[in-house]
């Protein structure tokens, strides 16, 4: 029996390779009722008036070119889950088929209430082919530009976001050997004079890396990415005993927030590399969050050594540079990276959208 985690992944990698969008969305219906609208406005212009009055025939045209475009929609809403179990020249070919079957269906309706009316004395029963054979042929143009489009759209969108995985995995792959020569090195210390403690490091690398090492979720949870970051953090503790203190303040920010995975270690491997090894007391790394109007702002802040006996561990900021081009490929411009030195403490904040795992 699959989880429901592994459900949800596999229908939204399912829902990923569908071209065709989800018509039931407020923002594309309003799509369709625009295009619509402007079909009907070229229609009033480049044919002869059917009352003689434009406004009138605006009117028309646009309550019938409405019937249709939402009647579309309404079918390609309820029917997209089973045309996404197709393939996607199936399910474009089916979509083009109801298109053309909607159409027809409210012409033919359209045209017999038209013949009834009092108001249009005008159309009669010999033009029934004609009407016909316009509206079909408009529809079976139109369908077609509008199937193309959001199949090209698509294709753009996947070669987009395959880029972005590549080089999110690229980035990642820039992080985990320096992480692993270090913890490598804590262990080779330990395991003479400490065997018991050099095993349990181990333990925690070995826990550390079949989850950094999994790829197979572009998200992980907040949850599971600070678990990730205490692994590290008590590999470190080993190493530097009571030099090293963390307090953390994430008590106002749920776990099962969506975040990139591999967003904090690498900043906790920075700020103890540049902030606390250095010096020879030691310092306290502080992890705070909270969540304020739909975005979570996470900061870590370390005290920073003299610049003077600091000069041999200046980097050129890649953990730094990676969580932010992270941020960016996940979030765009909705989340932000910055980063602050004064009276003698370093602080890196990090901000993005509060997504939750439904």
């Amino acid at each position: 029996m699959n989880s429901p985690r592994v459900t949800e992944d596999r229908m939204a990698a399912q829902d990923e390779q569908f071209f065709l969008p989800s018509f039931c969305d407020v923002r594309l219906v309003f799509a369709v009722v625009v295009i619509a609208e402007l079909i009907a406005f070229v229609l009033v212009l480049v044919s002869p008036g059917v009352l003689g009055d434009p406004w009138i025939d605006l009117g028309l045209i646009s309550l019938f070119m409405q019937w249709i475009a939402l009647t579309s929609a309404a079918v390609l809403c309820i029917s997209r889950p089973l045309l996404s179990r197709l393939g996607n020249t199936a399910a474009a070919l089916v979509s083009y088929l109801l298109v053309l079957l909607v159409t027809a269906l409210v012409s033919e309706m359209a045209f017999w209430m038209t013949v009834k009316s009092t108001l249009l004395p005008t159309i009669g029963r010999d033009d029934h082919a004609v009407f016909l054979i316009r509206t079909l042929t408009i529809s079976t143009v139109v369908s077609a530009v509008v199937l193309r489009y959001l199949y090209v759209q698509h294709q753009w969108r996947r070669q987009l976001q395959a880029e972005a995985r590549a080089r999110i995995q690229a980035l990642q792959a820039r992080i985990r050997p320096h992480f692993l020569f270090n913890s490598m090195n804590t262990i080779a210390a330990l395991t003479h004079a400490q065997p018991d403690t050099a095993e349990e490091a181990i333990n925690d690398l070995s826990d550390l890396f079949r989850a950094s090492l999994n790829q197979s979720h572009d998200t992980t949870t907040l949850g599971d990415e600070l678990t990730l970051a205490r692994h590290y953090l008590n590999i470190e503790t080993l190493r530097l005993g009571e030099r090293l203190v963390v307090e953390w303040d994430l008590d106002g920010v749920p776990l099962d927030i969506k975040v990139p995975p591999l967003i904090l270690q690498p900043l906790l491997e920075n700020s103890i590399y540049h902030g606390v090894e250095p010096l020879p007391e030691g310092g306290a790394i502080r992890v705070a969050g909270r969540v304020n109007n739909g975005q979570v702002h996470i900061s870590i802040s370390n005290p920073v050594p003299a610049a003077a006996s600091d000069r041999s561990r200046e980097g050129n900021h890649i953990a730094q540079e990676n969580t932010r081009q992270r941020l960016l490929l996940a979030y765009g411009g909705r989340a932000g990276f910055e980063t602050e030195q004064q009276d003698g403490e370093y602080r890196v904040s990090i901000r993005f959208p509060e997504q939750r795992l439904s």
